[in-house]
């Protein structure tokens, strides 16, 4: 939209330390949402529910760089020197971390062949060393084709931003398993993946709203949304016996009402903090990315001293559990932070 300011930064900050959160028990409950049918079904249903509840971590994510970054004017170069270079060197620190902790846990081995050796940690650089760390390929991806969609959203009118999300949400609706074999030859795929979130974030950022009581239509669009995940995948698994991720992912339409639904509701909500709790909110937030990257690796941890979703019933473990994880990943952090040249590869 054009002339668009800023947004404030309080409640986007809010929303990235929430949306950090959930990744971390998302990840603490996927192992034993994988575990269908080997657990009681109380258990397995509980991480089913906490999936749900959190599908919208990184989606939401992606619409916060959309909203921070589309209405910027940048330089390619000083674009590209700023800030894809905070995302690759810390990046590349911690896929070397969990390449040496793949060897120290016997799951990758090393031989004398030095160039045997390099070409293993190539092919591991080149498709991830952790399970979590598709999010910053894809994120590079888009960092990309920031400037060259900035500068649409820039000089775009509202009507030609809904124009864009509309033929997106329909490319993706024609994308899903059910809806398949309406999808026309017409090659639309300019229009589908992440990008759409980027364009949303903006949108939702700097839409105005004259609708009254947004929060409480948002806040019903959310739990309406955790139902339909919820007993959707319950359905999936317990009609196919497999991990049936349909409803879970996150380009599709239950994660895109789910992510806008609490874009909205931590943009539209005020909290009033504390000067400490909003130092302390302000202080992780600087650790933000490098909590991303470092914290699976707190989680392997974490469960080899049998802190998991086992430490007690799931519904408190996954949670709990998590949150040990935010807290020692954000010392973590911090402290390499302090070491020499430790701000590069901190993240």
């Amino acid at each position: 939209m054009p002339g668009a300011k800023s947004p404030n930064i309080n409640w986007i900050n809010n929303l990235r330390l929430i949306a950090l959160f959930a990744v971390i028990v998302l990840h603490t409950s996927a192992v034993l949402l994988a575990q269908y049918g080997k657990v009681p079904f109380n258990d397995w249903l509980t991480a089913d529910f906490y999936n749900a509840v959190v599908r919208f971590a990184v989606p939401v994510f992606v619409m916060i760089t959309g909203a921070l970054l589309l209405h910027r004017e940048y330089e390619l170069d000083d674009f590209f020197k700023k800030r894809l270079s905070k995302v690759i060197t810390p990046f590349l620190f911690w896929s070397l971390v969990y390449i040496g902790y793949s060897w120290y846990n016997g799951e990758i081995a090393f031989d004398a062949d030095w160039w045997t050796n390099t070409k293993q940690v190539l092919h591991l650089l080149k498709y991830g060393s952790s399970y979590h760390l598709w999010y910053v390929y894809m994120l590079i991806g888009l960092y990309f084709v920031i400037p060259v969609i900035g500068k649409f959203v820039r000089n775009a009118t509202e009507k030609e931003l809904q124009y864009f999300l509309i033929v997106w949400f329909g490319v993706m609706m024609l994308s899903q398993p059910y809806l398949i074999r309406f999808n026309p030859q017409v090659d639309l795929h300019y229009f589908a993946g992440y990008i759409g979130y980027l364009v949303l974030g903006h949108y939702l950022a700097f839409k105005e709203f004259k609708r009254q009581n947004i929060r409480v239509w948002m806040a019903l669009v959310f739990v309406l949304t955790i139902v339909v995940i919820t007993f959707g995948s319950w359905m999936l698994y317990k009609n196919n016996s497999t991990v049936g991720t349909l409803f879970y992912e996150p380009i599709s339409p239950t994660i895109v009402l789910l992510s806008a639904s609490v874009f909205l509701m931590a943009r539209f909500t005020m909290v009033k903090l504390s000067p400490a709790i909003s130092r302390l909110r302000d202080f992780a937030c600087g650790y933000n990315y490098g909590i991303y990257l470092a914290h699976a690796l707190v989680l392997y941890l974490l469960d080899r001293v049998n802190i998991s979703y086992k430490l007690c019933i799931p519904i408190i473990s996954i949670p709990v559990t998590a949150l040990i994880c935010f807290v020692l990943t954000l010392g973590l952090v911090w402290l390499i932070s302090k070491l020499p040249f430790g701000k590069w590869i901190s993240g």
